[in-house]
């Protein structure tokens, strides 16, 4: 019998956090982040990332986050760095820049320039982003598979 069609995974739309509190989440992530409301509720906020959204939940209940995290993609690292250190946010030591939100998720901050996830030309411009590029690393790697200019 042949094997079923399955649907292949593409990406990611969203990903939702759960915190504790809609108004002090949007606080915390605001004096981290430049970014525009999706939109909002007393329950969810929807912070915007062009063609893809992070979703603000309220009713985080569990215990902090430790090797579970998201990557969030940032235009740049180190201005992200000082955000954190001005913010007094502490970084999860090791290798990469991971912290804990207030209510325990933890986040690791990418550079746009150095991995392989690409937002289209169209998305980049419309988020007033046209000026990103890849290193060479990141373009080789995106290129080895197919990805690269045409």
């Amino acid at each position: 019998m042949p094997e079923p069609v399955k649907p292949r995974a593409v990406g990611f739309n969203h990903v939702a956090l759960e915190v504790g509190d809609i108004d002090e989440a949007l606080a915390f992530y605001g004096r981290l982040f430049a970014f525009e409301l999706r939109g909002k509720s007393q329950d969810m906020a929807f912070i915007d990332l062009g063609d893809q959204f992070l979703a603000l939940q309220k009713g985080r209940r569990q215990p902090a986050d430790d090797g579970r995290h998201f990557g969030l993609v940032v235009d740049d690292k180190e201005a992200a760095r000082r955000a954190l250190a001005e913010a007094g946010v502490e970084v999860v030591p090791g290798s990469f820049l991971d912290f804990r939100d207030p209510w325990g998720n933890r986040v690791q901050i990418v550079g746009y320039e150095g991995i392989q996830f690409s937002k289209s030309p169209d998305v980049l411009r419309g988020m007033g982003l046209a000026h990103l590029a890849k290193t060479p690393e990141a373009v080789k790697e995106l290129g080895d598979k197919g990805m690269g200019p045409a």
